[in-house]
């Protein structure tokens, strides 16, 4: 007889979330969800605010984010000293490249993959259009599928082709897992390349804590970001930022900069009680007035995971395996294949990608936006689309509320809408 304990992952899971109930969500890895619990919960600390707002933000607010802090850095492994909030990963990676300096001699190198985050991307492209020619950028490009040690190799050559041309990779921006296409990145060994080589490294983890493990006192980054409403279940907006003790003196602000900084000019009021928290610390603790009960939610949302899904492991466990599968599936329906390489260390995360039967050609930017709004008006469901090397793929997220059954209805509504686009009914509209 079964454990009365044991969660049931699947379509019963439903139960727990606000979907409509003609919804499908397979793009759990854009936006998140949050179940209807922390979601309460987060409507009670709204409330709590709303009854005395200075004595919540004030007094109790700051005892409430430390125990969210001290949650997420045990999940993490990490010292809760190191870690802090941000409402996205977006947001910490920019405070990183806003924060660090350029040498004068302009030989400065910002690294990256072509498979970066787009916003990620424009963050580097705004560095580099402002800083006077401080600061350069060299791109890593990959085709998928390869396998990790050609990245690792790729990095390699980029430190070999920056150092003949005169410059120093002073920083490289990577995944934990990339978002179009939907693949594991070798985090852990582009990690390690960088201490070793000398070069910062600033792990973008938007699609990372709650869908992968995360060990940062192992993995030892310099920098390290990733999105809590996404796979963590934390209502929106939400995710970790963490720093380690060595290089907090980079991080002199927060973005915006707040009460919380240390003018080099002397000390100014600050109208906030007084603390003996590290400065790296009080400068995220207060970032002006926002709803900051997303952050009150997180210790919240890593006992609900533990109580009523059984753990991280066991999550991951399901996630992985329906993502794998479930794209298996989809792809028989189509005809097609997954995204994957030799070792299947692409496919160790929660979202698959499929490739459609449709030839490049048709699969124009607007015709790929026609298939997403018919998917969101007419299916009532949205699938990421991406144009990768010279086709058009499907990413499908898994999650535990999910089963077989949608990956295969979704593999039939892929394959209709492709049919309609090859009948002309994207060019019509």
């Amino acid at each position: 007889m079964a454990d009365a304990r044991t969660p049931v992952f699947g379509k019963r899971l439903l139960q727990h979330f606000e979907f409509h109930p003609e919804y499908r969500n397979l793009n759990h890895g854009s936006f998140g969800a949050a179940p209807r619990e922390l979601r309460k919960y987060m409507r009670h600390q709204q409330d709590l605010c709303e009854a005395m707002p200075d004595t919540y933000f004030r007094y109790e607010y700051p005892i409430i984010l430390d125990g969210s802090r001290a949650a997420i850095a045990k999940l993490v492994n990490a010292p809760t000293d190191t870690i802090v909030f941000v409402p996205n990963a977006t947001t910490g990676v920019d405070t990183v490249l806003q924060n660090l300096t350029w040498d004068d001699n302009g030989n400065d190198e910002i690294i990256y993959f072509n498979t970066i985050y787009g916003a990620c991307g424009k963050m580097v492209d705004h560095v580099v259009d402002t800083s006077l020619g401080k600061v350069s950028s060299r791109p890593i490009n990959l085709s998928y599928p390869c396998d990790d040690e050609d990245i690792v190799r790729a990095f390699h050559a980029a430190l070999d082709d920056s150092a003949k041309a005169g410059k120093r990779a002073k920083i490289c921006v990577f995944d934990t897992v990339s978002s179009l296409p939907g693949v594991h990145f070798p985090f852990e060994a582009i990690t390690k390349a960088c201490r070793d080589a000398g070069v910062l490294s600033l792990v973008d983890g938007a699609q990372g804590v709650g869908m992968i493990d995360i060990d940062l006192g192992s993995l030892d980054p310099d920098f390290f970001v990733s999105n809590c409403h996404k796979w963590l279940f934390v209502p929106r907006s939400c995710a970790v930022f963490y720093v380690p003790l060595r290089n907090q003196h980079m991080i002199t602000s927060s973005i915006p900069t707040s009460h919380g900084y240390v003018p080099k000019s002397g000390s100014r009021f600050n109208p906030l009680p007084p603390s003996n928290k590290p400065a790296f610390i009080n400068n995220f603790e207060f970032i002006g007035t926002l709803d900051v009960s997303p952050y009150a939610c997180v210790k919240e949302a890593i006992e609900w995971r533990e109580r009523v899904l059984g753990g991280e492991a066991k999550i991951r466990e399901y996630t992985h395996t329906l993502a794998r599968e479930g794209g298996k599936a989809a792809a028989r329906i189509l005809g097609t294949e997954v995204l994957d390489n030799e070792s299947q260390t692409m496919s160790r995360c929660a979202m698959t990608n499929v490739a459609l039967p449709i030839d490049i050609e048709l699969a124009s930017a607007s015709t790929q936006h026609w298939m997403m709004r018919v998917m969101s008006k007419e299916y009532k469901t949205f699938i990421a689309l991406i144009t990768h090397e010279g086709r058009l793929w499907a990413r499908l997220s898994a999650q535990v509320y999910l089963e077989m059954e949608d990956f295969e209805w979704a593999g039939h509504v892929l394959l209709e809408l492709c049919e309609r686009v090859k009948r002309g009914e994207a060019s019509e509209s």
